[in-house]
């Protein structure tokens, strides 16, 4: 499953259970928008939080993926060269 849709799944799920949450509770009004005031605090803590991890695992697999082209150019041009030099040899 991909790491999106994982994000997505979560985010849902802790939203309306946060909601269910507040709307079912016997709380007076003013208790209740400080929980949801809490709540809201903590759904976001939570996301900016998922958001980072997401950014890091892209910025990680962006890395890995630039040095493993730049090993790839290097292994062809080091190809290249040991051809181009058999190629005069053989014709010297």
């Amino acid at each position: 499953m991909s790491s999106s849709k994982i994000l997505l799944g979560f985010v849902a799920g802790a939203a309306v259970g946060a909601l269910a949450g507040i709307l079912f509770a016997p709380d007076k009004g003013t208790a209740t928008r400080k929980k949801i005031a809490g709540k809201a605090g903590d759904f976001s803590d939570s996301i900016k939080t998922s958001f980072n991890d997401f950014v890091d695992d892209l910025k990680h697999t962006y890395s890995k993926a630039k040095d493993e082209a730049e090993d790839l150019g290097e292994e062809a041009r080091v190809s290249f060269n040991t051809m181009k030099a058999d190629a005069k040899n053989s014709l010297s």
